[in-house]
C-alpha cells in the first residue's frame, strides 16, 4: 500500500450544481465544495446548459477543493467522476468546442420525434434491447436533434470531427486534455442505443436515429483506470479510476449489493434504484431497466423508477413562487399548516415518468379555494413528490416480485426530517438515511478506491452506517382518501401539452 495516498476525490456533477468530495482512507468526508452552474430556457420545455461553463465550474471547484483543505493533489489515489446521466453533449475533436449546448436530461424537445418512432412499432423494440422506455428523456433523441440542427452537422459526425458524450466523459476528455473519449457501461445504458444484454452499441438502433458509430465513446467499466488527468490539472497526474451514472453510483454508495435491496436519491428528480442481481428484469409496469454497474466481468442490473420531480420543484416554489428564499425552507413552510387543506400539487413540470410516462403531462395545483395558504401548498408539493415516489415502488414491487422492506435514501431533500417520515409514512417501511452523503459522491469514491487498491470491498462494507431510520406511524384514516385523490389529479394532468 503507498503509505502517500491518503484520499480519493469524487467529482459530483449534478443538475444544478459541480460537487467535489474528498474522502478519507476512512470512508470520512474530509472536504466538499460545491457551486451552482446556470440553465438556460431557449423554448418552453427545452433545457440548456453550457458545457464550458460546466468544466470551468468544476475545474475551480476541484482546485478550491485541494487549496482549502491543505493537502498536495498527489496525495490523491484516484479520482472517480458520477454524474447526472442523459445530458448530452457535442465537441469538435479538433478544437474541443462544443457545437451546440449540453440538452439537459429533462429537456422535451424531441418529444415529437420519439413519438413518430413510437406510431412507427419500434418502442418495444428498444425496450427489448436497451430495457428503456423510447422518450425524450434519454440521449438519442438528443443525439439526432443536435445533428440535424447544427451546420454540417452528421456530415462532420459521419467523417469522424465530432464527438459525443455524456457528461462523464466530457469531463474525461476535458481532465485528459483530449487524449481520452470515453464512457462508462451505466452511462452508455441511458443513451437508448445501447444493448445491455450483449454490452455494446447496437447497430439497429444507430441507424434508426441515425447515428454514426464514430461519433460514439469507448465503453469501459466502473471500476478500472481508464486514464490519468493532463498535466496542468491539480499539478499531478492522477488516475481516473472510475465512471458511474449517479444514481448507480448512489446505489453501489448505499451499499444495496444483494439483490431486492433498494434506494431512492432525493434530487432535481428522485431516482429509485432495485438490485436485481445479475438477471435484468424487463418491466411490465413502466419501469426501466439499467445496468447498475459492471466490476470486472461481472454485471450487476437494477429496475429503476425515474420520477422527475424533486427538489427542482421546491425550487420553482423558491424562485417561481418566491413563496421561500432558500429550499430547506420548504419544511418550515409546510409545518404552519396541520395538512394539506385539500390541495394537490402534482409536481409534473417536466411530464411524468415512472410508472405513467407522459412527456405531455404538466404540473398542477388543483383543491385551491379562498381558504387555500402557502403552507398548505408547501405541504400538497411535499406530498406530491413522495406520492410520486410511492407509485414508482408500488410498480417495483410488482415487476421484482419483492416486498419493499426498507428503503435507503439520499439525496438534498433526504436531509428533511418532516419530509423523510411523510415519505416513509405514506409508503409504511422504514427509510434509512446514512451517515455520509452525498451517496452518488460515496459510491464512486469505492468504486475508484476498489480500482486503485485504496480499499478492499470488505472495509467498504464496514465503513457504511446509518444515521437515522424514520420508522412509519400507524396508517392515518386519510392516507387513503389521499391516494384516491392523488389517482384522480394524475389522470386530470396526463396528454395536457399534446
Amino acid at each position: 500500500m503507498n503509505t502517500r495516498k491518503k484520499y480519493i476525490l469524487s467529482l459530483d456533477l449534478g443538475s444544478s450544481a459541480a460537487g467535489a468530495v474528498l474522502f478519507s482512507r476512512e470512508g470520512q468526508v474530509v472536504k466538499q465544495l460545491q457551486k451552482e452552474y446556470e440553465k438556460y430556457y431557449p423554448e418552453p420545455g427545452w433545457i440548456e446548459v453550457d458545457p464550458n461553463e460546466i468544466w470551468f465550474t468544476m475545474l475551480s471547484v476541484m482546485e478550491e477543493l485541494v487549496a482549502s483543505a491543505g493537502i498536495e493533489a498527489g496525495e490523491i489515489a484516484g479520482i472517480g467522476i458520477c454524474n447526472q446521466r442523459e445530458t448530452t453533449v457535442i465537441w469538435d475533436r479538433q478544437t474541443g468546442e462544443p457545437v451546440y449546448n449540453a440538452i439537459a436530461w429533462q429537456d422535451r424537445r424531441t418529444s415529437k420525434l420519439c413519438d413518430e418512432f413510437r406510431y412507427q412499432g419500434f418502442s418495444e423494440l428498444i425496450r427489448q434491447k436497451t430495457g428503456l422506455i423510447l422518450d425524450a428523456y434519454f440521449s438519442a433523441s438528443k443525439i439526432s436533434w443536435i445533428l440535424d440542427h447544427v451546420k454540417d452537422g452528421r456530415i462532420r459526425a459521419e467523417q469522424g470531427q465530432l464527438a459525443f458524450g455524456t457528461i462523464d466523459a466530457w469531463l474525461v476528455w476535458k481532465l485528459t486534455g483530449g487524449k481520452k473519449h470515453v464512457t462508462d457501461i451505466t452511462n452508455a445504458s441511458r443513451t437508448m442505443v445501447f444493448n445491455i444484454h450483449e454490452q455494446d452499441w447496437d447497430a439497429e438502433l444507430l441507424r434508426l436515429f441515425n447515428i454514426p458509430h464514430k461519433l460514439l465513446p469507448a465503453v469501459c467499466s466502473n471500476s478500472e483506470v481508464v486514464a490519468h488527468t493532463a498535466p496542468g490539472i491539480l499539478d499531478a497526474e492522477i488516475p481516473i479510476a472510475a465512471l458511474a451514472g449517479d444514481q448507480q453510483a448512489s446505489l453501489f454508495g448505499q451499499m444495496c449489493l444483494e439483490p431486492g435491496m433498494v434506494k431512492n436519491t432525493y434530487g432535481s428528480g428522485c431516482f429509485a434504484l432495485m438490485n436485481t442481481g445479475s438477471t435484468p428484469i424487463v418491466s411490465d409496469h413502466h419501469l426501466l431497466t439499467t445496468i447498475a454497474w459492471r466490476i470486472g466481468d461481472t454485471v450487476t442490473y437494477a429496475l429503476e423508477g425515474s420520477v422527475f420531480g424533486g427538489s427542482s420543484v421546491f425550487r420553482w416554489i423558491r424562485d417561481g413562487l418566491g413563496l421561500i428564499e432558500s429550499t430547506a425552507e420548504i419544511e418550515a413552510l409546510a409545518q404552519t399548516e396541520p395538512d394539506n387543506g385539500g390541495v394537490l400539487f402534482v409536481p409534473a413540470l417536466s411530464g411524468l415518468g415512472t410508472p405513467y410516462w407522459d412527456p405531455y403531462a404538466r404540473g398542477m395545483i388543483i383543491g385551491i379555494t379562498r381558504g387555500t395558504s402557502s403552507g398548505h401548498i408547501a405541504r400538497a408539493a411535499l406530498e406530491g413528490v413522495a406520492l410520486g415516489i410511492a407509485d414508482a415502488l408500488e410498480a417495483m414491487e410488482k415487476d421484482s416480485g419483492r416486498a419493499i422492506t426498507e428503503l435507503r435514501v439520499d439525496g438534498t431533500s433526504a436531509l428533511y426530517d418532516f419530509f423523510m417520515q411523510m415519505q416513509t409514512d405514506i409508503l409504511q417501511c422504514p427509510v434509512m438515511r446514512p451517515q455520509v452523503m452525498p451517496a452518488g459522491a460515496t459510491g464512486v469514491a469505492y468504486l475508484a478506491g476498489l480500482a486503485t487498491g485504496f480499499w478492499t470491498l470488505d472495509e467498504i462494507k464496514a465503513q457504511y452506517k446509518v444515521a437515522r431510520v424514520f420508522s412509519p406511524e400507524a396508517p392515518q384514516p386519510g392516507q387513503a382518501r389521499l391516494r384516491e385523490k392523488w389517482q384522480k389529479a394524475i389522470a386530470r394532468v396526463k396528454n395536457w401539452d399534446f
